[in-house]
């Protein structure tokens, strides 16, 4: 079931930070944030401003493009950062844990259309793209009734 369909401008990297913390701030142990978009939209760059919201500005947030998937330890609840550009199948999530984060953790999945099957139902996709002036937008569909809740209240 889909609750919510909204855009935001996101013409600067600011701005993009400035949703990671957003989402941060609402943001709740079970929540699974896709993150969609081509190479270069700001896919990582909005994860790290999740992350430092959540974990201290300080905080190391390399891209897990070759680790898969990154783990941090917020005051609430853990956030797992994962990366799936280089997965080759889907089932390789299950040897990696991917899966058992979506109860337990807030998981942030960049190129989650490698799920497949996998892919949970209750979810905030959120699609960072260029329109055709050049600008940047952040699209966000929220799919089930934690995310729609939480946006309408």
């Amino acid at each position: 079931m889909i609750r919510l369909c909204t855009h935001y401008n996101v013409p600067e990297e600011d701005d993009t930070k400035r949703l990671g913390a957003v989402l941060a701030n609402i943001a709740c142990a079970g929540d699974v944030i896709c993150l969609f978009g081509e190479l270069g939209a700001g896919k990582s760059t909005l994860a790290r401003a999740f992350v430092r919201a959540l974990c201290g500005m300080d905080t190391d947030v390399p891209s897990p493009t070759f680790t898969l998937i990154q783990g941090y330890d917020a005051p609430d609840f853990s956030i797992v950062h994962a990366d799936l550009y280089r997965l080759e199948d889907p089932e390789d999530i299950i040897e990696l844990g991917l899966v058992e984060t979506f109860a337990e953790a807030v998981t942030l999945i960049e190129w989650p259309e490698r799920l497949g099957r996998f892919l949970p139902n209750e979810r905030l996709d959120l699609n960072l793209r260029t329109d055709s002036t050049g600008g940047r937008m952040a699209h966000l569909v929220a799919h089930g009734v934690q995310w729609g809740n939480r946006f309408e209240s």
